[in-house]
């Protein structure tokens, strides 16, 4: 990457709600026409889950929920809700850990996170929870796909969510979809500038680019999508799968 390049990040909001059955493609392209903005090609499209998962009807009412009783069980010893603690556990895999009061879950998606994303912020005032796209890179396939005919460029669509992290505190976005780049730079084999072999040096990038739209999108500001502009990405077939680590080389699972 040239080292004098600069990266734009350029925040898209969106009036009003999304709702299940929306064309978010359509709804994109109408806020960008208001903001009078274009996608180019070359360009990150960085999208919050929520919105994605809203479209496609990925929204739960929380009193049609019935707890379990291992939700009911985790609810008492957590204060955690239970009717979210059952959608938690429906969507998982697995249990990952259970411990002070957090609940680690394996989605089915093959994601490591909190209650398997089950999220009731930004959806009804806590009447209903949004769960994860039902396939994120898919997603991201499709909404790429539709957008470049829109608007005749070629660019990459990730989509993202919050996670938190072994060993720190604090949020950050993470890519759980993506279509059009490589989500991962392999400079193994390569050496820096002091002419040192690196033996193990892999770059999360789509997670970085996910990061970076998250400072400009912000939690609260109704802004759930970002354009990245002048990154020099590999371009090409790769899925947010590449980004979770296999369970062999796993040390925390």
């Amino acid at each position: 990457m040239d080292p004098s390049c600069e990266i734009r990040v350029i925040p898209v909001s969106f009036e009003g709600e999304i709702l299940p059955g929306d064309d978010l493609a359509e709804k994109l392209a109408a806020a960008l026409k208001h903001q009078k903005l274009k996608l180019q090609t070359g360009d990150v499209l960085v999208v919050k889950h929520k919105i994605v998962s809203k479209a496609e009807g990925q929204v739960v009412r929380l009193s049609s929920v019935k707890p379990s009783a291992a939700a009911k069980s985790w609810s008492r010893r957590s204060g955690s809700d239970a009717q979210v603690i059952e959608l938690a556990l429906s969507e998982s895999r697995r249990i990952v850990r259970k411990k002070k009061g957090v609940l680690i879950t394996e989605t089915r998606h093959g994601l490591v996170c909190a209650n398997s994303g089950v999220d009731v912020s930004n959806v009804d005032g806590g009447k209903s929870a949004v769960l994860l796209p039902k396939n994120p890179d898919g997603a991201a396939a499709n909404l790429r796909s539709r957008l470049n005919r829109l608007f005749g460029s070629k660019i990459a669509v990730i989509i993202s969510d919050s996670f938190g992290r072994p060993w720190r505190e604090g949020l950050t976005e993470v890519a759980i979809g993506v279509a059009g780049m490589k989500p991962l730079t392999n400079y193994v084999g390569g050496r820096d500038p002091h002419g040192y072999a690196l033996h193990a040096t892999v770059e999360a990038v789509a997670d970085e680019v996910a990061c970076a739209a998250g400072l400009v999108c912000g939690k609260l500001n109704r802004t759930p999508v970002c354009i990245v502009r002048g990154l020099a990405f590999q371009s090409g077939l790769g899925s947010a799968r590449e980004l979770i680590r296999p369970a062999k080389n796993d040390l925390f699972r």
